[in-house]
């Protein structure tokens, strides 16, 4: 049985942002970094997220988040940290915000490359002394306020974790930052939850506490994902959502699978995460499917299916309902990159928890399916 980690504190429900300033005090950060991206800044979303803090003109933000969070990101964020003479760090976005808030915070404290921190290092060396972290996610996505890992494009061209379970201070998340989310951005990022919640589940990793939390995510952003993506104001539905994505990240210990090993390389591309795994998870669930045993039973229960319902058919069905594209090639995948992605995915730590054991060749065989 792998170790059992459930490790960051969370304040979750409507309104609960207003908690910021009083935290921020707890932890004795009186000049934070916001770490963010410009999209959530043009909706009004960061101003949102920090309307109880006191008015003043004198703070200081962070807002060149990538797509897919850099090396060469975290390395300026850290250098803006350290020129606003900046006491802590709050995240407030999307996962890729909240996963470069954490490389920050690292870089913040201890000296580059990130490289040297990166669980896919020969030695990883440890983190010390970084700066306290707030998380606010603003997508029901990555669940990366509570996942143990920054996930990072590195210098080298590749996407790998930063293990820093530790250095999250306390999340905050609040359904109200998601009601302006759009339809597009609902659906890829509840998409990425969501499997999220079934390659933790289908992972032959035993963790049944982990296997409770990701079945009951499972089942929230099945029943509320196309409420939310058709009404944005539906409240309810983007409070299981945030739920959902939550419960996906808290159960990440148990490993993930086949998705994520090919996600991450082609992520390495500048490819939307949520996105992608939402393409590649029906192609995937039809290769593992002789391999899950009753547990393609449970998912097939959860998503209000029959035993022995065709999962990979009822996925990509619910694809197209929420206008996710319907294929690599759609989102500009070039086909000439396949076989080193197939490569690629072999170094991934998400191919070691895959329930069935897969060579290149059964990775390009995925791909070419997803295409």
């Amino acid at each position: 049985m792998s170790v059992l980690q459930f490790l960051t504190t969370v304040h979750f429900g409507d309104g609960e942002r207003r908690r910021l300033p009083e935290e921020l005090a707890r932890l004795g950060v009186k000049r934070p970094l916001y770490v963010t991206d410009k999209g959530v800044v043009a909706a009004g979303v960061l101003a949102q997220a920090i309307e109880a803090m006191p008015a003043t003109d004198n703070f200081t933000v962070f807002d060149d988040t990538p797509v897919n969070p850099t090396e060469a990101a975290a390395l300026a964020g850290a250098g803006r940290f350290r020129d606003g003479t900046c006491d802590g760090i709050v995240g407030i976005g999307g996962g890729a915000a909240l996963d470069l808030a954490k490389a920050i915070a690292i870089l913040a404290a201890n000296p580059p490359p990130l490289w040297d921190y990166c669980n896919r290092h020969a030695a990883p060396k440890p983190i010390r002394n970084a700066p306290p972290l707030v998380l606010m996610p603003t997508t029901a996505g990555t669940g990366s306020e509570v996942g143990r890992s920054a996930v990072i494009v590195f210098d080298n061209g590749i996407k790998a974790g930063v293990r820093c379970p530790d250095v999250v201070s306390l999340a905050i998340c609040d359904p109200e930052l998601t009601l302006g989310l759009p339809p597009r951005i609902t659906a890829t990022t509840g998409m990425d939850a969501l499997s999220h919640c079934i390659e933790t589940y289908c992972s032959p990793t035993i963790n049944p506490p982990a296997d409770a939390i990701s079945l009951d995510g499972m089942e929230r952003i099945l029943r509320h994902i196309e409420r939310a993506v058709v009404n944005g104001q539906d409240r309810a539905a983007r409070w299981n959502m945030m739920m959902g994505s939550l419960e996906g990240a808290i159960s990440f210990q148990k490993g993930m699978g086949a998705v994520h090993a090919l996600s991450h390389p082609l992520g390495a591309h500048g490819f939307h995460h949520g996105t992608l795994n939402a393409i590649l998870l029906p192609h995937v669930l039809a290769y593992n499917r002789d391999h899950l045993g009753s547990k393609a039973g449970e998912i097939c229960r959860r998503a209000g299916l029959a035993a022995g319902a065709d999962l990979a058919g009822f996925f990509l069905a619910l694809n197209r309902r929420i206008g996710i594209p319907a294929g690599l090639r759609e989102i500009g995948v070039d086909e000439t990159t396949l076989p080193a992605i197939a490569a690629a995915a072999l170094g991934d730590n998400a191919h070691k928890t895959n329930p069935r054991p897969l060579q290149e060749a059964d990775y390009l065989t995925i791909l070419q399916a997803s295409y």
